[in-house]
């Protein structure tokens, strides 16, 4: 398994991605996630949709929970043609349980815990926590990746205003 380090830290120590990195250009990687019901659900399913999808490390903390709430308020501005997508490590009761108190409505959860697929798939695991790097990923209708922003600093926000431009650009 590729890895590569000086891509991000957390609280200024320097971690491990593992997998190989994806460009803009790219095909999505193909990968199998968690519903929060349990079921498989293949990335591709999502394909004919533009999906924003927004990695955590964990949505129970505070960065995490601010992130996903910030895209599921900005989902209900967005397209039908527009699906958003938050993928963690957590467990698929975990992120049900998150939404419901939340109030998330909008975008959807899926667990990368079972196999870590979607972490090596997209170059975004955590090496020293298995964990999912703070990342976000626009996929065209088409299957191509067209937008990428690996945070560099796990404790920092992504940039919702570079996100919401790209995405923009192809609605």
């Amino acid at each position: 398994m590729e890895e590569r380090s000086g891509i991000i830290t957390m609280k200024g120590n320097p971690l491990t991605l593992t997998g190989k990195e994806v460009r803009v250009g790219d095909s999505a990687p193909a990968c199998e996630l968690l519903a929060n019901d349990l079921s498989p659900k293949k990335l591709s399913s999502y394909q004919g949709k533009i999906c924003v999808i927004s990695t955590v490390p964990s949505l129970d903390t505070p960065i995490c929970d601010m992130q996903t709430r910030r895209f599921n308020k900005e989902a209900a501005n967005l397209s039908a043609n527009v699906i958003i997508l938050t993928i963690s490590m957590d467990l698929p009761f975990a992120q049900k349980r998150w939404c419901g108190a939340a109030g998330a409505d909008k975008v959807v959860t899926l667990s990368d815990h079972r196999d870590a697929a979607f972490g090596n798939g997209f170059g975004v695991l955590i090496k020293e926590l298995r964990l999912l790097a703070r990342a976000v990923f626009i996929i065209d209708t088409k299957g191509i990746v067209r937008y990428v922003q690996i945070v560099r600093e796990v404790a920092s926000e992504p940039d919702y205003n570079a996100v919401i431009s790209a995405l923009n650009k192809l609605v």
